[in-house]
């Protein structure tokens, strides 16, 4: 059997960058090195762990020196949880990196001139800005490696956290995340301590077994708070014990509910979720509007964030009070319905019925009586005899997912013509992708990035789009 080559190690790298998805980039002659749990200005020795023709990725196995601009991570979890990966980089950079990422994607990917690119929009909290979490219980609880070689006999083995990256059957128990303001940490800790001190079984990832599952947390900007607990079996009399104490402990609940998943994956929109106590739902506000988030509803984590987001698409849409608009990938409908009040009609399409569900409720709850939602896959719905049903649009926003636009869908906005295009996305390399194949009749005139997640690589940005015969 033949020896496999073993890969090199590279001393006295300098990191120079940072790239596009978040890792840092060191060049070496014609080769571009990407590196893990750098920034710009270390210099390390580089593991590398694979090798291409123009490319070698790596991690640091020691660090010379560090960088004068390094922050210090305030996570006593940074680096293990796999989340908030740029603790360790300055705010004011990872904007820089971000603005960046949307400028050279619209240039190398999407080769399409823009008019302006805006400052990136920062957010005012870097911590405590999410609205959901979702914690995974695990009996399998992943060791650090000072456990491992302190020798001593093993601890407590179950936890209560967040998956390790490309572990998919570890989880890192989490003593205190700053993503989600209080009292997350205080309901997930104190689940955890029930759940131990009654002997409750946590979920076996591999073997499909155990009693606790999931917990999640979800807050509104107001103070209400939702909380859902994921169980294997349905035993009731230790499901109502355990939410009983929980509901004792933190009357601030205004919702509480389970599920029973003997499912073998974690998802939950095929099935029941029972109202325990409180209301079956929370009610988030933005400007003159209410949305109501039910436990499978898809909301922006960031509601902060997200209502400067929306902001941003009224703004670009310049909507006068007669234009037909189009909310391609709708969602729940937030965007549509932050529109509504400006046009004559809007038309919202989305592929999931649950939340084309909310949609339809939130529009009733704002007395919003111009919107219609329609449930189906975007290829098949967007079609010529769509239009000449529900008219063509003179504007059209399209937030699609991180994988952007199928082709399809491309080519019906290309025959639609709309005046004005918005779109907004997760991905700007997807995005730039898609705008290239739309600028056979179009030019983007306005970016605006903005960011939804402090201390990580993403970053959301809002390209206005004109018909080329328009300007």
């Amino acid at each position: 059997m033949g020896r496999s080559r073993q890969k090199p190690l590279l001393e006295n790298v300098v990191i120079s960058d940072i790239a596009a998805e978040g890792k840092a980039i060191a060049r070496l002659g014609g080769m571009v090195v990407f590196v893990s749990d750098c920034v710009p200005g270390d210099i390390v020795d580089v593991q590398i762990i694979r090798k291409r023709k123009r490319f070698m990725e790596g991690f640091p196995v020691r660090y010379h020196s560090y960088s004068l601009n390094r922050a210090v991570p305030f996570c006593s979890h940074f680096g293990l949880c796999g989340g908030c990966k740029w603790q360790h980089l300055p705010y004011a950079d990872q904007l820089i990196s971000k603005q960046k990422w949307v400028a050279d994607s619209m240039e190398r990917i999407g080769k399409v001139e823009v008019g302006l690119i805006n400052p990136i929009i920062g957010s005012e909290k870097l911590t405590g800005y999410r609205n959901k979490l979702e914690f995974t219980f695990s009996n399998n609880r992943w060791l650090t490696n000072a456990e491992i070689e302190s020798g001593n006999s093993l601890p407590e083995r179950r936890a209560l956290g967040f998956h390790i990256p490309g572990k998919f059957d570890k989880v890192l128990d989490i003593d205190h995340c700053y993503l989600q303001p209080e009292p997350s940490n205080r309901i997930r800790n104190f689940v955890r301590k029930y759940a131990i001190d009654h002997n409750l079984d946590f979920f076996d990832i591999v073997r499909k077994d155990g009693f606790l599952r999931n917990l999640i947390i979800r807050n509104t900007l107001s103070g209400d708070v939702m909380v859902i607990v994921s169980f294997y079996r349905d035993d009731r009399n230790e499901i109502n014990k355990l939410l009983q104490a929980v509901i004792l402990e933190f009357p601030v609940i205004t919702s509480l509910g389970y599920v029973i998943n003997p499912k073998a994956n974690d998802t939950l929109n095929d099935l029941e979720i029972v109202n325990f106590s409180g209301h079956d739902h929370l009610l988030e506000f933005m400007e003159n509007l209410k949305f109501r988030i039910s436990p499978k509803s898809f909301f922006q984590t960031n509601t902060e964030q997200a209502y400067r987001l929306y902001s941003i698409t009224r703004e670009f849409a310049a909507l006068t009070g007669g234009e037909t608009v189009y909310d391609l990938y709708t969602g729940t409908g937030t965007i549509a319905l932050f529109l509504a009040a400006g046009c004559k009609k809007i038309i919202g399409i989305e592929s999931a019925p649950e939340a084309i569900d909310d949609a339809n409720r939130n529009a009733d709850l704002n007395g919003i009586d111009n919107a219609s939602f329609f449930v189906g896959d975007m290829r098949e719905m967007l079609n010529e005899s769509f239009f000449q049903r529900y008219g063509y649009p003179d504007v059209l926003v399209t937030d699609p997912p991180r994988t952007g636009m199928h082709e399809d869908v491309i080519k019906a906005i290309l025959a639609a013509g709309p005046r004005r295009i918005v779109y907004v996305s997760c991905n700007p390399a997807t995005q730039a992708r898609d705008i290239q194949l739309l600028s056979v009749r179009y030019r983007v005139l306005r970016c605006q990035p903005v960011d939804m997640f402090p201390y990580t690589h993403h970053v959301e940005n809002v390209a206005l789009l004109s018909r080329a015969e328009e300007l």
